[in-house]
């Protein structure tokens, strides 16, 4: 079976493979090609690829790589364009987005592509290894804490000295998911003072258990879905849980929110007047930027400075400010993917169709679109 790894767009540092992915997709019986350049923003040289056992093809060569290849790995969603170039039956996995971008979807069936999307692995044990929401969701806690930091205008930690005590940072997490926790854990590590919240009451020992405090607000009956997510809130529900929040925003001098609704917008966690009511200085991480937001006053992709001297970051895919480690647990997700789905035998991907894993994340099959949710859009 023939692996093609092409480079990513420009605005996309990471790579969907590495080294170690490509050895062990070889070790399995794979041929692996890799475009050249591909991991170069990522600190992976082709020479690196090449010792692993890759073959290289230069960008010129990029299109007849795609027509050749039996299964292509990247981490964004391609072009209608690129979806035609793939060869009849070829199996394609990446991020699709599919509920923005349904019109990808129908290119996929009309093309033959069997496609993959990776927001749709579950959240079970047997799924975790190849759960790359998740683990690049983790590494975006983190850089959410650092980029805070870098801007905050104090130290994180106390510190006493001749001159007197400082006081440490203190940081408000939204939202205890897995970028949620390893923001706590982080900021934590780093000497900060942490507050966290959750409509989830179950994750209170959670972040208790990583050092910080879990802020009770009392919003009626809440929970999670099936999956472990946070379930929606009500208009009433959401209104409650501001005013329970305005009073940690002020103390705080950094607020991260992470609450995405995957498909849909972001819900408004941070009003305006909330923000009025924070500190000067005080710096908020919108991680839900791409999706619109958390937070009033977001501007995707931009930093913005409010009147009362509050910063509000809304870059997106904060993970790939790691591209490194971002791509590494990335490409080992996919390489656990294809390996969980391998036949020996045949040396190939196979289709079992009756694993939840496939079912759930299986987009197009034979030419159609194989998702009850999606043949309609």
């Amino acid at each position: 079976m023939r692996v093609f790894v092409p480079q990513e767009a420009t605005s996309e540092p990471r790579v969907a493979a590495d080294p170690a992915s490509v050895k062990k997709l070889i070790g399995l019986g794979a041929e692996v090609t890799v475009e050249s350049g591909a991991g170069l923003a990522s600190d992976i040289a082709d020479s690196d690829f090449e010792a692993a056992g890759a073959r290289i093809v230069p960008s010129s060569g990029r299109n007849s790589a795609l027509a050749e290849a039996d299964l292509v790995v990247r981490v964004q969603a391609p072009t209608e364009a690129e979806i035609a170039a793939h060869q009849r039956g070829a199996l394609h996995v990446s991020f699709l987005d599919p509920f923005n971008h349904p019109e990808l979807l129908t290119a996929f069936a009309q093309a033959g592509v069997n496609a993959v999307s990776l927001e749709f692995i579950p959240r079970t044990t047997l799924a975790q290894k190849m759960d790359a929401l998740s683990s690049q969701a983790n590494l975006a806690g983190y850089v959410a804490v650092v980029l805070a930091a870098e801007r905050l205008n104090r130290i994180l930690p106390m510190l006493m000295t001749p001159a007197g005590t400082l006081s440490p940072a203190r940081y408000f997490i939204i939202g205890a998911g897995v970028a949620g926790l390893q923001a706590i854990a982080t900021a934590k590590r780093l000497g900060a003072r942490v507050d966290a919240f959750d409509t989830r009451p179950v994750v209170a020992e959670q972040v208790r258990s990583l050092g910080g405090k879990f802020v009770e607000i009392d919003i009626g009956e809440t929970g999670q879905t099936e999956q472990g997510y946070a379930k929606e809130l009500t208009a009433e529900q959401l209104e409650m849980q501001r005013q329970g929040m305005a009073k940690v925003c002020a103390q705080s001098d950094v607020v991260i929110t992470t609450a995405k609704l995957f498909g849909r917008k972001a819900p408004i966690v941070i009003t305006r007047d909330m923000v009025a009511g924070m500190k000067r200085g005080s710096i908020i991480i919108d991680l839900a930027a791409e999706s619109g937001g958390n937070v009033e006053g977001t501007v995707p992709g931009e930093e913005t400075l409010t009147e009362n001297g509050v910063r509000i970051v809304g870059l997106p895919k904060l993970e790939a400010h790691v591209s490194q480690h971002a791509s590494q647990v990335f490409a080992a997700n996919i390489a656990n993917f294809i390996e969980h789905f391998w036949d020996k035998e045949a040396k190939t991907f196979s289709y079992r169709m009756e694993d939840e894993i496939l079912k759930s994340s299986l987009m197009t099959h034979d030419g159609s679109i194989v998702q009850d949710r999606f043949k309609k859009a």
